[in-house]
């Protein structure tokens, strides 16, 4: 069954190529075009297109179709296009001609559109959730890990004392960036387009508030054209935004696989959390961070993808657009799984307290030495030279005592004023009032 059907038939070939992975995808969609299907329904009868009687029965069997959904039992019959043809199949074949009038004042293109609105805002919240755990833990394992030194490096050479509790916090501020780019994503992905129909309206009077309201909503794409323009670049700056939090993983994950290395030796995992060689039995793989980085780095490469698939696209409707679809869907699973695995993880890491014990570390103290004879009133330069002096003349012999006091330094972590710049970002999110509106959707009260 097709949305579109003439009564033509089309050729084999072509409508498997057309229609791709959009069955398999669509499932994931379809909830949300029954909740979008419940709202666009009551603004119909709120304008006269639906008699009461006919906006409760639709109401009735979109909410049986939703609960199937849930289960798991709900399936895209053999021969039907795509998740909106078998929810209009499944109304017709229930209701007879009744069943036929939801799609009045809508095309399949603002569906699908505020099918993707809804299923972005949605997996937006889940990516937010788990990376807000992530966050915590990182603040938990930088605050037990404060006092515990270790190298800092610059150019991949030892540089200067650093700790873990400053490359704990680190990656938890670096989250509370990448919150930043996920509730902006989230603000453009929560306007509604519903009621744009193919980009330019109807003759309809339609109600594009009351579905804004119904469906939480923040705000309605009001240009109609502009609306249409969405698709694509909801995508686009969505895929920025899981590119930013995928980025701060993968160099986590970069930086525990150099850290595991004996060659480092500053942290460890329990063996059942890393895996083996087949020929060398002394061997503990940390494959778990090498695959988190790996898909990381892909899914940074993903913002780049959609834009070679939206870019020079008219204003309007194009097929292309069913590709990004494939592209964005599938990234959310594999961030969120990351998110996950990455959590499970650095739980079981345990670090090194030891690590600055070894001689070939004292040189980390330069910067120290030098710091304390400027204190004592000695010219940075003069300083400078002298403590490089005893290092190439071999007399260098360090005080390992840390100083740092200033803001964001080893002495001074700022964990609580970081954890504040994430709370300020997390209820900028406003969640309760998507959860609302749509707890009052399916209540079905008419």
């Amino acid at each position: 069954m097709k949305l579109w059907d003439k009564g033509t038939s089309v050729n084999k070939v072509v409508e498997e190529f057309t229609i791709g992975r959009d069955k398999e995808l669509d499932i994931l969609l379809a909830e949300f075009d029954v909740l979008g299907s419940l709202a666009h329904i009551r603004m119909l009868e709120s304008i006269g297109l639906l008699k009461k009687t006919e906006l409760k029965i639709l109401t009735k069997e979109l909410l049986l179709i939703y609960q199937q959904i849930k289960k798991g039992s709900f399936k895209i019959d053999q021969g039907t296009e795509d998740v909106h043809s078998q929810i209009e199949f499944l109304l017709t074949k229930k209701l007879g001609d009744v069943g036929k009038k939801i799609h009045s004042g809508r095309s399949r293109n603002d569906q699908v559109l505020v099918d993707l609105k809804l299923f972005i805002r949605s997996e937006i919240r889940k990516t937010v959730v788990l990376l807000n755990d992530l966050f915590n833990l990182l603040i938990v394992k930088s605050n037990e890990n404060k006092n515990v030194l270790m190298p800092g490096y610059t150019h991949m050479q030892v540089a200067m004392p650093s700790s873990f509790g400053l490359w704990f916090g680190a990656y938890a501020e670096s989250l509370s960036d990448d919150m930043i780019m996920l509730n902006a994503a989230y603000k453009i992905a929560n306007q509604n387009p519903l009621g744009s129909g193919a980009g330019y309206g109807s003759s309809f009077p339609l109600n594009r508030k009351m579905t804004t309201d119904l469906l939480g909503f923040e705000n309605m794409n009001y240009n109609v054209v502009y609306a249409q323009m969405t698709r694509g670049k909801t995508e686009r700056i969505t895929a920025q935004a899981l590119s930013s939090a995928a980025a701060t993983m993968s160099k986590l994950a970069a930086d525990v696989c150099l850290y595991m290395s004996q060659n480092f030796g500053f942290v460890t995992l329990p063996d059942e959390y890393t895996t083996g060689s087949s020929i060398m039995p002394h061997k503990k793989n940390p494959d778990v961070f090498e695959l988190i980085r790996a898909k990381c780095n892909r899914i940074q490469a993903l913002p780049n993808e959609i834009t070679m698939i939206i870019n020079n696209l008219s204003s309007g409707y194009h097929r292309d657009l069913q590709i990004v679809k494939e592209c964005i869907i599938p990234a959310f699973l594999d961030i969120q799984f990351c998110i996950l695995i990455t959590q499970l993880m650095l739980s079981e890491m345990k670090v090194n307290e030891n690590i600055l014990d070894d001689e070939k570390y004292k040189f980390l103290f330069s910067v120290e030495e030098v710091n304390t004879l400027v204190l004592q009133g000695m010219p940075f330069r003069d300083a400078y030279k002298k403590v490089g002096k005893s290092i190439a003349d071999n007399k260098f012999n360090p005080s390992k005592k840390i100083k740092h006091t200033h803001e964001g330094s080893i002495g001074n972590l700022c964990n609580k004023e970081i954890q504040k710049k994430m709370d300020s970002v997390m209820k900028q999110f406003n969640f309760k009032k998507t959860d609302d509106a749509i707890e009052i959707l399916l209540k079905n009260k008419i």
